[in-house]
């Protein structure tokens, strides 16, 4: 599936902002922007078709923001390109896991000997309960 998503190319519509990383970097943490996000607005994208893009704003719903732009950021290089170049990995991995379709679940009946154990529990958790009931007079 990522493969068919790769072929497609969605870089024109990706929109790139960079960003001061947070954490431990010596002298140069404080000149350099290495923290790329990647936004991808998903309303507006002429490559995905209307089902995968209700798909999509379903699926990927708590990383859209009100505009409908997918966020992707990254920041565990020391080099920008590296950082972008992850972006758009994780951009690829999230859309085609979001639009591979979800297996149904076949409901199985539980064997004759697990309904059996089951029966056998209750039988057994049910006389340790009259036993402490008091004896009638």
């Amino acid at each position: 599936m990522t493969d068919q998503l790769k072929n497609r190319n969605f870089e024109p519509e990706f929109t790139f902002s960079t960003s001061r990383s947070s954490g431990p970097g010596g002298q140069h943490v404080n000149k350099t922007e290495t923290k790329v996000e990647l936004r991808f607005n998903i309303p507006s994208s002429e490559i995905l078709t209307d089902e995968e893009k209700n798909k999509l704003l379903k699926e990927l719903a708590n990383r859209i923001n009100t505009e409908g732009d997918l966020i992707i950021s990254s920041q565990e290089h020391k080099s920008q390109s590296k950082n972008k170049e992850e972006t758009i990995e994780k951009f690829y991995e999230l859309i085609a896991k979001a639009l591979t379709p979800k297996k149904k679940r076949k409901r199985t009946k539980p064997s004759k000997a697990a309904w059996e154990k089951r029966l056998k529990q209750k039988k057994m958790q049910s006389e340790k309960k009259q036993q402490r009931k008091p004896p009638e007079v």
